[in-house]
């Protein structure tokens, strides 16, 4: 069994979703473990990751509204020490997830035809971001 650990360090533009699918791909590509399993993990209470479509834009635009709708940052919350985008943020993080764990097999993480991984940048402002990437295999 052999384990590869990589921090993958990116700047978002600020709310929306970013593709993080080529960097991972190639970056599990350079480890030689072609079975295993693959968990990202996100440092971040105010941003999170997610499997989607890859494949029209406008699934994306939609998740995106879908989560402005839901987690509206003009509601009143207790938390704004660091702005009225905050607290929503941590909200849409609990609604999603920080870790993904996907499966490796031909030295590739097994995803769908179109899926695609991302980073959802719950914030207005940009900011870097770190996932960590853990494979363990074989």
């Amino acid at each position: 069994m052999q384990q590869a650990f990589h921090r993958l360090t990116l700047r978002t533009r600020g709310k929306g979703l970013t593709t993080i699918t080529a960097p991972v791909l190639d970056w599990v590509g350079t480890t030689g473990i072609e079975d295993g399993l693959l968990t990202l993990w996100c440092r971040h209470s105010s941003a999170s990751l997610i499997v989607q479509e890859n494949a029209d834009p406008t699934v994306q635009r939609d998740i995106e509204d879908y989560f402005e709708d839901l987690v509206p940052e003009s509601r009143v919350y207790r938390h704004d020490y660091e702005g009225p985008d905050d607290m929503p943020a941590h909200i849409r993080t609990v609604l999603t997830q920080v870790q993904l764990s996907i499966p490796v097999m031909g030295g590739r993480p097994v995803l769908g035809t179109w899926q695609g991984l991302y980073l959802f940048e719950h914030r207005r402002a940009a900011h870097t971001r770190e996932i960590v990437l853990h494979l363990m295999g074989q």
